[in-house]
């Protein structure tokens, strides 16, 4: 299964105003810029109902700290586990 592709903000944003253009038509801008026609007009139609706040990203900056955090407390346990480890393997060498 592919990955999933993301696009910028700035992306949609100068996709939606070349379908804006006179005599320019989704599909052709679509074929363009390597996208499916339905995926540029759902852009083109969240422009037009959000207007400026249309493309603002997902999630919110407390969802973000959260895997901020669960990135650390990730790293922080290999470091545990690795110095737990190492203490283990140099008691047996002093034995």
């Amino acid at each position: 299964m592919a990955k999933r592709r993301k696009y910028s903000p700035e992306f949609k944003r100068g996709a939606v105003e070349q379908v804006r253009q006179p005599g320019v038509s989704c599909a052709q801008v679509a074929r363009e810029l390597g996208i499916g026609a339905n995926l540029l007009t759902r852009w083109k139609r969240e422009a037009e109902v959000e207007g400026t706040r249309a493309f603002g990203g997902t999630g919110n900056a407390r969802d973000e700290e959260v895997a901020q955090l669960k990135r650390e407390l990730a790293r922080v346990k290999k470091e545990r586990d690795f110095l737990r480890e190492a203490a283990t393997f140099f008691a047996k060498e002093s034995s």
